[in-house]
């Protein structure tokens, strides 16, 4: 199967990854966050709340992904 998609031009591979995106928000209310995780974004948020100019721009987290690559 995994042979056959990347077959696909890489236009059609993300029109399917749109696709399965949109499957995925569509039963978004089915998927649970453990109380665990909601709690470590909910500290992230009250953190950026008070202090947003703190953290990593998305160009800055990008580069350095893009470097361990």
């Amino acid at each position: 199967m995994m042979q056959d998609i990347l077959k696909l031009s890489v236009s059609e591979r993300i029109l399917m990854v749109e696709a399965i995106w949109d499957s995925i928000a569509e039963d978004d209310e089915k998927l649970e966050l453990s109380d665990e995780v909601t709690e470590l974004l909910d500290t992230r948020i009250e953190a950026h709340k008070n202090n947003p100019s703190e953290g990593s721009s998305w160009a800055d987290v990008k580069a350095r992904v893009k470097k361990q690559f």
